[in-house]
């Protein structure tokens, strides 16, 4: 069983330069000592904010940056472009008709990197 994601959890993407917090609005009305997430809980600049300086050439900002230097990797500011929920969430259990995070699920971000749970914010839910 995998542990219940709620709002303050560490998260990092496999391309970004540091890790970001989960931020979890509290509209479900669900607590595990802080906001519950659901795997609709992905909107970039909302719930996922960014994690420093990106590295990934499949971000059109990273590739122009690193053309202007001559081919030389140049990260840029990280700007999280997450289209999808996360996945996958807890097949049997819901919060407010979606299923509920887990920190096993993952996040694909458009640019190519993969956001993933680095540590919940609590250790007392577990989910299926």
């Amino acid at each position: 069983m995998g542990m219940l994601v709620s709002a303050g959890t560490t998260i990092q993407c496999s391309f970004g330069a540091a890790p970001s917090a989960l931020t979890v609005l509290p509209a479900s009305g669900v607590l595990a000592g802080a906001p519950a997430a659901t795997i609709m809980d992905h909107a970039p600049m909302v719930n996922v904010m960014p994690f420093g300086m990106c590295s990934c050439m499949a971000n059109p900002m990273v590739a122009a940056a690193t053309a202007a230097a001559l081919g030389a990797l140049t990260p840029v500011g990280c700007l999280p472009m997450t289209t999808a929920p996360w996945m996958p969430g807890s097949p049997t259990v819901l919060i407010g008709n979606f299923p509920a995070l887990q920190d096993a699920s993952k996040l694909m971000c458009m640019w190519g990197g993969v956001i993933s749970v680095v540590a919940p914010a609590q250790f007392t839910a577990q989910v299926p």
